[in-house]
C-alpha cells in the first residue's frame, strides 16, 4: 500500500481507498479483505455511466470473529463517496428481545457515542432461515455507518485518513457500551 500524501482534493478511489486503510490500520485493524468492482451497464437516468467500487474488511485479533469494520468506497461521474461501519453479528432474536427495543437502545447509544455533525445510519437486520422455525431463532446483525462527508474527500488524503481513525475509535466505544456488549458473544476462558 502507498501511503495517502498531502491535503489536496482525492480524485480517484485508489487514493481514496489508500487514505481510508491508512487510518483505520493506524487506529490498530487489520485489512481482511479487499475486492474492487467495475460496473459498465446501468439503463435509466445511469445509462452510459460507469462506476467503480472497492469493499475493504477489517478485524482485530483481540475481538470477537462477529465483530468487523467494513469499508464501502465508490467513485462516479458525481465524485467519490463511502461510508465506514461497524458490523456485528448478534445472538438470536430471542436472546435479545423486542427488535424495536434493541434499536432504540442502539441508536440512543450511538448518538451519545458518535459525533453529532456526521450521518451516522443505524440499522438492525434480523434474518430467518428456517422456514417454520421461531420467530426466535431469527439472526440479529447490527449495522453503525458513518457517512464520509464530501468536504473530507475534498480536504485530501490526510483528512480522510484521520477521519477514518476517529470513526474506528468512536466505534470501540461503541463496543464498550452495554448496549452493544450484550449482542457479543459470551467471554470463553
Amino acid at each position: 500500500m502507498s501511503a495517502p500524501q498531502g491535503s489536496a482534493s482525492l480524485l480517484s478511489l485508489e487514493p481514496l481507498l489508500d487514505a481510508v486503510r491508512e487510518g483505520v490500520e493506524q487506529a490498530g485493524w487489520t485489512l481482511s479483505g479487499l475486492q474492487k468492482t467495475t460496473s459498465h451497464e446501468f439503463s435509466g437516468a445511469w445509462a452510459g455511466e460507469s462506476t467503480r467500487s472497492a469493499y475493504l474488511f477489517f478485524h482485530r485479533d483481540d475481538l470477537p470473529e462477529s465483530v468487523g469494520v467494513e469499508a464501502f468506497l465508490d467513485e462516479t461521474s458525481q465524485g467519490l463517496r463511502g461510508n465506514l461501519s461497524i458490523v456485528l453479528d448478534g445472538p438470536s432474536l430471542g436472546r435479545v428481545g423486542s427488535a424495536a427495543a434493541v434499536l432504540e437502545r442502539l441508536v440512543r447509544a450511538s448518538g451519545e457515542t458518535l459525533a453529532a455533525s456526521y450521518r451516522t445510519p443505524v440499522a438492525l437486520r434480523l434474518t430467518h432461515e428456517r422456514r417454520g422455525a421461531p420467530l426466535e431463532e431469527a439472526g440479529v446483525e447490527v449495522r453503525i455507518k458513518l457517512i464520509i462527508p464530501p468536504a473530507a474527500v475534498e480536504a485530501g488524503a490526510d483528512a480522510v485518513s484521520s477521519l477514518a481513525a476517529y470513526t474506528v475509535g468512536a466505534f470501540e466505544s461503541l463496543l464498550e457500551r452495554p448496549e452493544f456488549a450484550e449482542l457479543l458473544p459470551p467471554v470463553v476462558d
